[in-house]
């Protein structure tokens, strides 16, 4: 098949394949529609193409594509090659050679001279020692006019797979552009080339694209065979790089050297982190920090995405969010999920719950939560402790010395100031689900998310002003007094109409009628208890209180988002 007669290939014509498709979607995901004063700015997103594809597809007529190309000393004249020969002095002559089937050219009045199979080198003196045999005092210049052209075959994922005639100086990256180039499914990293039914070199075209290095062993011969087999594993790089592209991969690139090959960040790029994007794989999102991960290598199929810091700092950009999913799922671990993402579509990315997990119990620890709790807790206790000096001059002022319960009493109010001092709000957000549920709420996301799922194997604790608190095992159909009788009951000094649980899903039901929890029906110690309940009988305490709100362990335990471990702490 002659490449002559073929139209020239168009970039146009190229069919991307899936993966291609894929990244170029994922490139422009999470966009604004439109960016103030750009619109229509995702539009201008480039497609995401294999790398290297525009440099290749080229199509030109393989006969025509070393015109301008030098005759290298060293090439090899053969059948069908044109030698130009200039003569002066006592003979004079231009001449336009061909060397014949046989090898041979033929002078006029010096006769033929066998040529092929000569180095272009060697021709000048072999026709200058001819030359002489006839004339003498004479001057000469040797060089090629057109060259042959030779048979070569082109099979595999290419555009045209077939034979073709090309150039005697051809290279193989000549030959494949002659045939149009690999397809979107064809390697540029596993290129053979077979000469007498045998390999004669395996080329890689990403040292020609990436290092500019010229294949000097590749030089192509009549009857040699260029196969392209399959695209090998390939990986994506696209945001905020200098040339994003879908990669072939050879070896154990990492993620450094796949950002090298893109051409490095841009100047915007968020240099610190970036995204994995994992479709139909065990963990389908999750975050590299670019420099620890720097040598992570990369499965097939992956896209590594850079996020650009003009685009997260802009008001209103719909960024990723970064959540991490721990305990009694499928496939723990860090994932990152699109703007609008909800609590189920993290659990979904996790490969949902196992068969033990306990959904009425999970915890979504969030840090604008920690940070409020954190604020709210630091200007109660500022508060306590000023209210608990004026409560102490004013007892002076009433009875001129301090009885010895009173300093107690103040000693035993500034050590728990202390202890809630050192509680770490764990910044729990209450889900309020149902006991039975066996789904989450359609909460949406926030970045830096913790969702932890719990077992449903779980003790019932009692703490407090009890005979023996500890943990105990639950059992089905059991009430809040059961777990209480267990325990040994409330001691004397017990507060018993204070008394409250916390419940697995951060809910607190509370024996008191009032204050910020509901009153139960039936009675406190005959509500079912559930998993992971934690019951709480707090002290009687003096009744001079500092707020009314810090004589409520569970006003404590809600607002400040103190768990039972802190609970726990706290009374010891």
């Amino acid at each position: 098949m002659n490449s002559s007669r073929v139209a020239r290939h168009k970039l146009d014509d190229y069919k991307p394949s899936e993966f291609e498709l894929m990244a170029s979607r994922l490139a422009k995901a999470g966009l604004p529609e439109s960016l103030p004063g750009f619109p229509g700015a995702e539009e201008r997103i480039p497609a995401v193409r294999r790398f290297g594809f525009s440099l290749l597809w080229k199509g030109v007529s393989g006969e025509s594509i070393t015109d301008d190309v030098d005759v290298p000393e060293d090439y090899v004249l053969g059948p069908g090659d044109e030698v130009l020969l200039d003569l002066w002095g006592s003979v004079e002559a231009s001449l336009r050679l061909r060397v014949s089937r046989g090898g041979s050219i033929a002078v006029p009045r010096v006769g033929t001279i066998q040529v092929a199979g000569m180095r272009f080198s060697e021709l000048p003196d072999q026709i200058r020692q001819r030359v002489a045999r006839t004339f003498k005092q004479f001057g000469l210049a040797v060089s090629m006019g057109e060259l042959r052209t030779i048979r070569v075959t082109v099979t595999g994922q290419v555009a045209r797979p077939g034979e073709h005639r090309v150039s005697s100086l051809a290279s193989l990256t000549q030959v494949l552009a002659s045939a149009g180039g690999p397809t979107a499914v064809g390697s540029m990293r596993q290129i053979l080339l077979r000469r007498g039914g045998k390999e004669a070199g395996k080329f890689d075209l990403y040292d020609w694209l990436l290092k500019g290095q010229v294949c000097t062993d590749c030089r192509i011969r009549s009857g040699d065979v260029v196969h392209v087999p399959a695209v090998g594993a390939q990986v994506a790089v696209i945001g905020s790089v200098n040339h994003a592209a879908v990669f072939e991969l050879k070896g154990e690139e990492a993620v450094e050297d796949l950002l090298e090959m893109a051409g490095g960040l841009s100047a915007v790029a968020d240099r610190s982190s970036a995204t994995v994007l994992s479709l139909g794989m065990a963990q389908p999102v999750r975050a590299l920090d670019l420099e620890r991960d720097r040598r992570k290598v990369l499965r097939s199929g992956e896209v590594l995405r850079v996020s650009s810091l003009a685009d997260l700092s802009r008001p209103g950009f719909s960024q990723l969010k970064r959540v991490r999913v721990e305990g009694e799922v499928k496939r723990p671990g860090d994932y990152v999920l699109p703007a609008g993402a909800t609590l189920n579509d993290a659990m979904a990315a996790a490969g949902g719950p196992s068969g033990e997990a306990f959904i009425y119990g999970a915890e979504l620890r969030r840090e604008t939560a920690r940070k409020r709790q954190i604020e709210n807790l630091d200007k109660v206790l500022r508060e306590l402790e000023t209210e608990l000096t004026r409560a102490a001059v004013n007892r002076k002022e009433l009875a001129m010395t301090a009885t010895t319960q009173d300093e107690s009493l103040r000693v035993s109010h500034l050590r728990l100031i202390e202890r809630l001092r050192q509680a770490q709000p764990t910044g729990r957000v209450v889900l309020q689900t149902d006991p039975e549920a066996t789904g989450l709420p359609a909460m949406p996301l926030e970045d830096g998310d913790r969702l932890i799922v719990p077992s449903r194997v779980q003790p019932v604790n009692v703490y407090g002003s009890v005979f023996g608190g500890g943990s105990y095992q639950y059992t089905d159909k059991q009430t809040l007094g059961h777990f209480l009788r267990m325990a040994g009951g409330a001691t004397r000094g017990a507060d018993s109409g204070s008394m409250f649980v916390l419940r697995a899903d951060g809910s607190i039901v509370g024996k008191r009628k009032g204050g910020s929890w509901w009153s139960s029906r039936p009675a406190f110690e005959q509500i079912a208890a559930l998993p992971g309940d934690t019951i709480f009988v707090p002290e009687e305490m003096d009744k001079v209180r500092l707020t009314q709100e810090l004589k409520d362990w569970a006003q404590i335990l809600s607002q400040f988002g103190l768990g039972a471990v802190a609970l726990k702490n706290l009374t010891q």
